[in-house]
């Protein structure tokens, strides 16, 4: 899988890192857990085999969830999108990770 250009930048300066969520990568900071950007994506290809949303989710990176366990991804056309396991909707949250963690960080 080729990774986001602004997602690949991000992690090569911070590694998996908070910026107002968390945004996993192959290491991470203490504080965010083990779990990596691969163990995250193969965890939701499992959870979504199937369904509607597969073939999307099988060409998407799984980079963080909203902690109710609906993953956030950077998907085939670089929109950063989110995926309801329960309802089974999805929303765009940014059109680029870029603008996702402009959006999302606050400055201290």
């Amino acid at each position: 899988m080729k990774l986001d250009d602004d997602y690949k930048e991000f992690i090569k300066r911070f590694g998996g890192s908070y910026a107002g969520i968390a945004i996993h990568a192959f290491s991470n900071g203490s504080s965010m857990g083990n779990e990596t950007i691969i163990n995250l994506t193969n965890w939701c290809r499992e959870s979504f085999e199937g369904d509607e949303f597969s073939p999307e989710i099988n060409k998407s990176l799984i980079f963080s969830d909203d902690a109710s366990g609906n993953p956030i991804a950077i998907n085939a056309n670089g929109e950063v999108v989110i995926y309801y396991h329960d309802s089974g909707d999805k929303e765009v949250l940014s059109r680029s990770f870029g603008s996702f963690v402009e959006e999302n960080f606050a400055e201290w």
